[in-house]
């Protein structure tokens, strides 16, 4: 397995190692949805989910678009 490989995998990994994260996938299987929809279900700030978001974006699990006012986030699950 090449170092790159490796990295991405840990990243991976990493990414799925918080039930938050989890969940957030969940949610993101059944479809699109904003950073405010994801925060909805968790008692915490919308930069604490952000910060979650960022973690799973790095590891290539989620992606995000920006249309208009409406920054979606989609689950990508290829690196699973």
């Amino acid at each position: 397995m090449s170092p790159a490989s490796n990295d991405r995998l840990s990243a991976t990994f990493h990414a799925l190692a918080d039930p938050t994260r989890r969940a957030i996938l969940a949610t993101l299987s059944k479809g699109p949805a904003s950073v405010n929809e994801l925060a909805a279900p968790f008692s915490m700030s919308l930069p604490a989910v952000s910060k979650h978001l960022k973690v799973l974006e790095q590891a290539q699990l989620i992606s995000r678009s920006k249309e208009a006012q409406w920054r979606p986030c989609k689950l990508e699950a290829a690196p699973l």
